[in-house]
Protein backbone atom coordinates (compact mmCIF):
# COMPACT_ATOMS: atom_id res chain seq x y z
CA UNK A 1 0.00 0.00 0.00
CA UNK A 2 0.94 3.68 -0.97
CA UNK A 3 1.62 4.82 2.60
CA UNK A 4 2.37 8.46 0.93
CA UNK A 5 -1.62 8.08 -0.51
CA UNK A 6 -2.68 6.52 2.77
CA UNK A 7 -1.39 9.46 4.98
CA UNK A 8 -3.35 12.40 3.02
CA UNK A 9 -6.11 10.32 2.94
CA UNK A 10 -6.43 10.64 6.33
CA UNK A 11 -5.11 14.01 6.99
CA UNK A 12 -8.24 14.42 4.53
CA UNK A 13 -10.63 12.43 6.99
CA UNK A 14 -9.33 14.16 9.81
CA UNK A 15 -9.84 17.35 8.55
CA UNK A 16 -13.38 16.59 6.65
CA UNK A 17 -11.93 18.66 3.48
CA UNK A 18 -9.83 18.03 0.71
CA UNK A 19 -9.04 21.92 0.74
CA UNK A 20 -8.10 22.11 3.79
CA UNK A 21 -5.83 19.11 3.63
CA UNK A 22 -3.81 20.90 0.50
CA UNK A 23 -3.32 24.21 2.68
CA UNK A 24 -2.17 22.31 5.67
CA UNK A 25 -0.03 19.94 4.00
CA UNK A 26 1.34 22.69 1.62
CA UNK A 27 0.83 20.85 -1.72
CA UNK A 28 -2.18 21.53 -4.56
CA UNK A 29 -5.39 20.37 -4.08
CA UNK A 30 -5.46 18.45 -7.25
CA UNK A 31 -2.51 16.58 -5.99
CA UNK A 32 -4.41 15.48 -3.11
CA UNK A 33 -7.03 14.32 -5.12
CA UNK A 34 -5.23 12.42 -7.03
CA UNK A 35 -3.56 10.43 -4.50
CA UNK A 36 -6.52 9.37 -2.72
CA UNK A 37 -8.56 8.59 -6.17
CA UNK A 38 -5.38 6.39 -6.65
CA UNK A 39 -5.52 4.52 -3.17
CA UNK A 40 -9.27 3.69 -3.74
CA UNK A 41 -7.88 2.28 -6.68
CA UNK A 42 -5.29 0.04 -5.18
CA UNK A 43 -7.60 -1.01 -1.91
CA UNK A 44 -10.57 -1.55 -4.78
CA UNK A 45 -13.06 0.72 -3.28
CA UNK A 46 -14.29 3.96 -2.76
CA UNK A 47 -13.28 6.44 0.51
CA UNK A 48 -14.65 9.60 0.28
CA UNK A 49 -17.34 11.10 -1.72
CA UNK A 50 -18.67 15.11 -2.15
CA UNK A 51 -21.10 16.36 0.24
CA UNK A 52 -21.54 19.84 -0.42
CA UNK A 53 -18.20 22.16 -0.02
CA UNK A 54 -16.68 19.28 2.29
CA UNK A 55 -16.12 15.44 1.90
CA UNK A 56 -17.63 12.28 3.81
CA UNK A 57 -16.52 9.24 4.23
CA UNK A 58 -17.79 6.31 2.93
CA UNK A 59 -18.30 2.60 5.28
CA UNK A 60 -15.00 1.38 3.81
CA UNK A 61 -13.18 4.79 4.15
CA UNK A 62 -14.13 5.13 7.81
CA UNK A 63 -13.08 1.89 8.49
CA UNK A 64 -9.90 2.61 6.78
CA UNK A 65 -9.35 5.92 8.39
CA UNK A 66 -9.81 4.27 11.42
CA UNK A 67 -6.55 1.96 10.76
CA UNK A 68 -4.62 4.52 9.25
CA UNK A 69 -4.99 6.65 12.48
CA UNK A 70 -3.70 3.64 14.72
CA UNK A 71 -0.69 3.25 12.34
CA UNK A 72 0.13 7.05 12.48
CA UNK A 73 -0.47 7.01 15.73
CA UNK A 74 1.97 4.22 16.45
CA UNK A 75 4.55 5.68 13.71
CA UNK A 76 4.47 8.85 16.19
CA UNK A 77 4.84 6.60 19.69
CA UNK A 78 7.97 5.02 17.98
CA UNK A 79 9.29 8.66 17.15
CA UNK A 80 8.76 9.60 20.78
CA UNK A 81 10.31 6.62 22.18
CA UNK A 82 12.99 6.63 20.41
CA UNK A 83 14.15 10.67 21.41
CA UNK A 84 13.48 9.66 25.37
CA UNK A 85 16.19 7.23 25.05
CA UNK A 86 18.64 9.47 23.04
CA UNK A 87 17.77 12.23 25.21
CA UNK A 88 17.27 10.45 28.69
CA UNK A 89 17.47 6.64 28.47
CA UNK A 90 14.45 6.84 31.48
CA UNK A 91 12.07 4.29 30.67
CA UNK A 92 8.33 5.99 30.16
CA UNK A 93 5.18 4.45 31.42
CA UNK A 94 1.92 6.26 29.85
CA UNK A 95 -1.36 4.99 31.78
CA UNK A 96 -4.70 5.34 30.76
CA UNK A 97 -7.42 5.01 33.55
CA UNK A 98 -10.72 5.27 34.35
CA UNK A 99 -12.05 7.36 37.46
CA UNK A 100 -12.56 4.27 39.77
CA UNK A 101 -9.23 2.60 38.75
CA UNK A 102 -7.58 5.99 39.48
CA UNK A 103 -8.78 6.90 42.49
CA UNK A 104 -8.79 3.46 44.70
CA UNK A 105 -6.28 1.02 43.06
CA UNK A 106 -3.25 2.88 41.01
CA UNK A 107 -1.90 5.12 44.08
CA UNK A 108 -0.69 2.18 45.93
CA UNK A 109 0.46 0.08 43.16
CA UNK A 110 2.28 3.17 41.57
CA UNK A 111 3.68 3.90 45.07
CA UNK A 112 5.15 0.72 45.63
CA UNK A 113 6.45 0.42 41.45
CA UNK A 114 8.23 4.18 42.31
CA UNK A 115 9.53 3.22 45.53
CA UNK A 116 11.30 0.20 43.18
CA UNK A 117 11.96 2.07 40.48
CA UNK A 118 12.50 5.52 41.26
CA UNK A 119 14.02 6.66 38.13
CA UNK A 120 11.52 5.28 35.35
CA UNK A 121 8.94 8.10 34.77
CA UNK A 122 5.31 7.53 34.66
CA UNK A 123 2.14 9.30 33.13
CA UNK A 124 -1.36 9.03 34.55
CA UNK A 125 -4.67 9.99 32.65
CA UNK A 126 -8.05 9.83 33.96
CA UNK A 127 -10.59 9.41 31.57
CA UNK A 128 -14.25 7.56 31.36
CA UNK A 129 -13.95 3.70 30.17
CA UNK A 130 -14.78 4.55 26.21
CA UNK A 131 -12.03 7.30 26.10
CA UNK A 132 -9.50 5.29 28.16
CA UNK A 133 -9.59 2.44 25.31
CA UNK A 134 -9.66 5.01 22.63
CA UNK A 135 -5.96 6.33 23.90
CA UNK A 136 -4.87 2.79 24.26
CA UNK A 137 -5.84 1.84 20.75
CA UNK A 138 -4.53 4.83 19.73
CA UNK A 139 -0.79 4.47 21.39
CA UNK A 140 -1.66 7.60 23.73
CA UNK A 141 -1.42 5.12 26.39
CA UNK A 142 1.02 2.13 26.79
CA UNK A 143 -1.12 -0.05 29.50
CA UNK A 144 -4.91 0.78 30.77
CA UNK A 145 -7.24 0.06 33.60
CA UNK A 146 -10.93 0.22 33.17
CA UNK A 147 -13.97 -1.53 34.83
CA UNK A 148 -15.78 -4.25 32.69
CA UNK A 149 -17.43 -2.48 29.42
CA UNK A 150 -20.83 -4.07 27.84
CA UNK A 151 -18.30 -4.89 24.79
CA UNK A 152 -14.56 -6.00 25.21
CA UNK A 153 -13.14 -4.38 22.07
CA UNK A 154 -11.67 -7.15 19.57
CA UNK A 155 -8.31 -5.71 19.70
CA UNK A 156 -7.70 -5.36 23.87
CA UNK A 157 -6.47 -7.92 25.78
CA UNK A 158 -8.23 -7.92 29.10
CA UNK A 159 -6.65 -9.51 32.03
CA UNK A 160 -8.62 -10.06 35.14
CA UNK A 161 -7.67 -8.37 38.27
CA UNK A 162 -10.59 -8.33 40.85
CA UNK A 163 -14.40 -8.00 41.20
CA UNK A 164 -16.05 -4.19 42.75
CA UNK A 165 -18.84 -3.71 44.57
CA UNK A 166 -21.94 -1.49 43.79
CA UNK A 167 -24.62 -0.01 45.47
CA UNK A 168 -27.29 2.63 45.54
CA UNK A 169 -26.84 5.51 47.93
CA UNK A 170 -29.16 8.05 49.07
CA UNK A 171 -28.11 11.35 51.27
CA UNK A 172 -28.37 9.98 54.95
CA UNK A 173 -31.74 11.42 55.96
CA UNK A 174 -33.47 10.26 53.21
CA UNK A 175 -36.85 8.61 53.62
CA UNK A 176 -35.24 5.62 51.37
CA UNK A 177 -32.10 5.63 53.78
CA UNK A 178 -31.29 1.94 55.14
CA UNK A 179 -34.81 0.48 53.24
CA UNK A 180 -34.89 -2.20 50.93
CA UNK A 181 -37.27 -1.22 47.83
CA UNK A 182 -37.63 -3.04 44.35
CA UNK A 183 -35.87 -1.75 41.50
CA UNK A 184 -38.84 0.14 39.61
CA UNK A 185 -39.04 1.96 43.05
CA UNK A 186 -35.61 3.08 42.98
CA UNK A 187 -35.97 4.46 39.07
CA UNK A 188 -38.59 6.39 40.51
CA UNK A 189 -35.89 8.63 42.43
CA UNK A 190 -34.13 11.24 40.68
CA UNK A 191 -30.36 9.94 39.63
CA UNK A 192 -27.19 11.41 39.33
CA UNK A 193 -25.94 9.70 36.09
CA UNK A 194 -22.54 10.14 35.16
CA UNK A 195 -21.29 11.61 32.00
CA UNK A 196 -21.80 9.48 28.07
CA UNK A 197 -18.72 6.64 27.93
CA UNK A 198 -18.86 6.34 31.89
CA UNK A 199 -18.74 2.25 33.11
CA UNK A 200 -20.94 3.16 35.45
CA UNK A 201 -23.88 4.59 33.81
CA UNK A 202 -23.85 1.87 31.59
CA UNK A 203 -24.29 -0.53 34.16
CA UNK A 204 -27.27 0.96 35.02
CA UNK A 205 -28.83 1.45 32.20
CA UNK A 206 -28.01 -2.51 31.37
CA UNK A 207 -29.65 -3.92 34.81
CA UNK A 208 -32.99 -1.35 33.80
CA UNK A 209 -32.73 -3.51 30.56
CA UNK A 210 -32.35 -6.58 32.05
CA UNK A 211 -34.88 -6.42 34.28
CA UNK A 212 -37.68 -4.81 32.04
CA UNK A 213 -37.79 -1.23 34.14
CA UNK A 214 -37.53 1.93 32.50
CA UNK A 215 -34.78 3.99 33.47
CA UNK A 216 -34.04 5.91 35.98
CA UNK A 217 -35.50 9.74 35.88
CA UNK A 218 -32.58 12.03 35.59
CA UNK A 219 -31.90 15.07 38.18
CA UNK A 220 -28.41 15.57 37.24
CA UNK A 221 -25.70 14.73 35.18
CA UNK A 222 -22.40 15.35 36.22
CA UNK A 223 -18.79 14.38 35.03
CA UNK A 224 -16.75 12.23 37.27
CA UNK A 225 -17.50 9.93 40.62
CA UNK A 226 -16.23 12.24 43.25
CA UNK A 227 -18.65 15.50 42.29
CA UNK A 228 -21.37 12.83 41.97
CA UNK A 229 -21.33 11.39 45.48
CA UNK A 230 -20.51 14.72 46.60
CA UNK A 231 -23.88 15.68 45.36
CA UNK A 232 -25.73 13.51 46.99
CA UNK A 233 -24.03 13.76 50.31
CA UNK A 234 -25.00 17.21 49.87
CA UNK A 235 -29.14 16.12 49.97
CA UNK A 236 -29.75 15.91 46.33
CA UNK A 237 -30.47 12.76 44.50
CA UNK A 238 -29.73 9.14 44.45
CA UNK A 239 -26.88 7.18 42.66
CA UNK A 240 -25.48 4.07 41.80
CA UNK A 241 -21.67 4.05 42.96
CA UNK A 242 -18.50 1.87 43.71
CA UNK A 243 -18.31 0.59 48.06
CA UNK A 244 -14.55 0.89 47.87
CA UNK A 245 -15.23 4.76 47.41
CA UNK A 246 -17.95 5.05 49.90
CA UNK A 247 -16.43 4.54 52.88
CA UNK A 248 -15.75 7.86 54.64
CA UNK A 249 -19.14 9.15 53.33
CA UNK A 250 -21.15 5.92 55.26
CA UNK A 251 -18.87 6.36 57.98
CA UNK A 252 -19.48 10.53 58.42
CA UNK A 253 -22.86 9.42 58.02
CA UNK A 254 -23.92 12.03 54.44
CA UNK A 255 -25.25 9.02 52.46
CA UNK A 256 -27.36 5.47 53.37
CA UNK A 257 -27.34 2.65 51.42
CA UNK A 258 -30.43 1.56 49.82
CA UNK A 259 -31.09 -2.26 48.99
CA UNK A 260 -32.74 -3.33 46.19
CA UNK A 261 -34.87 -6.91 46.16
CA UNK A 262 -32.44 -9.20 44.16
CA UNK A 263 -29.95 -7.33 43.26
CA UNK A 264 -26.31 -7.83 43.77
CA UNK A 265 -23.92 -5.68 41.52
CA UNK A 266 -20.16 -7.10 41.05
CA UNK A 267 -18.14 -5.62 38.55
CA UNK A 268 -14.43 -6.75 37.13
CA UNK A 269 -11.74 -4.65 36.51
CA UNK A 270 -9.18 -5.36 34.07
CA UNK A 271 -5.73 -4.46 33.18
CA UNK A 272 -5.64 -3.75 29.46
CA UNK A 273 -3.43 -3.96 26.64
CA UNK A 274 -3.27 -3.91 23.25
CA UNK A 275 -3.23 -7.40 21.11
CA UNK A 276 -0.12 -8.48 18.80
CA UNK A 277 2.53 -6.61 20.80
CA UNK A 278 5.87 -7.76 19.54
CA UNK A 279 6.89 -7.92 23.58
CA UNK A 280 6.43 -6.67 26.80
CA UNK A 281 8.87 -3.87 28.11
CA UNK A 282 10.41 -4.14 31.62
CA UNK A 283 8.63 -0.85 32.25
CA UNK A 284 4.96 -3.00 32.20
CA UNK A 285 5.73 -6.26 33.33
CA UNK A 286 7.25 -4.86 36.46
CA UNK A 287 4.14 -2.66 36.80
CA UNK A 288 2.30 -6.49 36.55
CA UNK A 289 4.23 -8.33 38.86
CA UNK A 290 3.36 -5.52 41.69
CA UNK A 291 -0.06 -5.28 41.36
CA UNK A 292 -0.20 -9.63 41.39
CA UNK A 293 1.59 -9.25 44.34
CA UNK A 294 -0.61 -6.76 46.32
Amino acid sequence: MNIHALRLFTKVAELNSVSKAAELLRISQPAVTMQVRNLEKEVGFTLIESKGRGITLTPNGEFLFKQSQRLFDLESDIERKIEQVKHSGVDELNISTSYLPANFLLPSWLSKYKQTFPSRKVNVKTENTQQVIKQLLHYKADIAFVIEESEHHPDIIYQYLMDLEFCFIVPYTHRLAGKTISLGEMMNEPFILREEGSSTKELLLALCKLHKTPPPKIGMQLYGLTESIRTVASGYGVMLAPTIALDNYLHQKQVARVYVEGIDIKRPVYFCMRKNELEVPPSISDLIGIIKES
